[in-house]
């Protein structure tokens, strides 16, 4: 009666070490961790760059930021559906933005800015207000040049390393209908005609 005792004995530990055993598996595959990692997992995989820098492309939405003015105010780029507009990612440090930026007032500004239609707005990567400010006189530019002081306007359409100068225009309804990179005088003045037509439309 003993050694069945004892076998039985060691026959229920073998059951529990495999049963515990089972659990700490379970347990490990739904852990939070190992969600959290697999969301990371495919959320890299999914925002991918594309050879121009951009995360987002002709056709998308604009994504949701803000526009964080000079003055210490900020609106979101919601309320400025109905109009078409243009957002020119800047910074003081980039040599084809100053040279891009004069045919910019010129070619587009100083012809739509009476426009209640149209709206432009530079947005300067990363800079201080002070730095901004010297930026659009140094150009100059009477264009209004916001701010992006930890770069989450510019990352919402660009991947980490992407770099400025690049313009944004989007239609009525705030969908994304041209992305442009650099400044490529073929490529502005296509840009120029998609504004006019967009502006034109009924």
């Amino acid at each position: 009666m003993m050694i069945i005792k004892m076998l039985n004995i060691k026959i229920m530990k073998r059951i529990l070490y495999f049963l515990l055993l089972i659990l700490v598996v379970v347990s490990c595959k739904n852990s939070p961790k190992g969600e959290t990692q697999s969301t990371e997992v495919e959320t890299k995989s999914e925002v991918v760059a594309d050879e121009r820098g951009y995360i987002v492309k002709v056709g998308d939405m604009v994504p949701n930021i803000d526009i964080n003015l000079l003055d210490g105010t900020s609106f979101n780029i919601s309320e400025l559906k109905g109009k078409v507009v243009m957002l020119q990612f800047t910074a003081s440090w980039c040599g084809v933005c100053r040279k891009e930026m004069p045919f910019i007032e010129r070619d587009i500004w100083n012809v739509y800015k009476d426009n209640p239609d149209f709206a432009l707005y530079g947005i300067d990567l990363k800079e201080s207000k002070e730095e901004t400010e010297a930026f659009a006189a140094a150009i100059p530019v009477t264009y209004p040049l916001t701010l992006d002081l930890e770069g989450k306007s510019f990352y919402s359409f660009c991947g980490e390393g992407a770099g400025v100068t690049r313009n944004i225009i989007l239609d009525r309804e705030g969908k994304i209908i041209m992305l442009t990179r650099l400044f490529d005088e073929a490529e502005f003045a296509q840009m120029v005609e998609v504004i006019d037509n967009e502006l034109n439309k009924e």
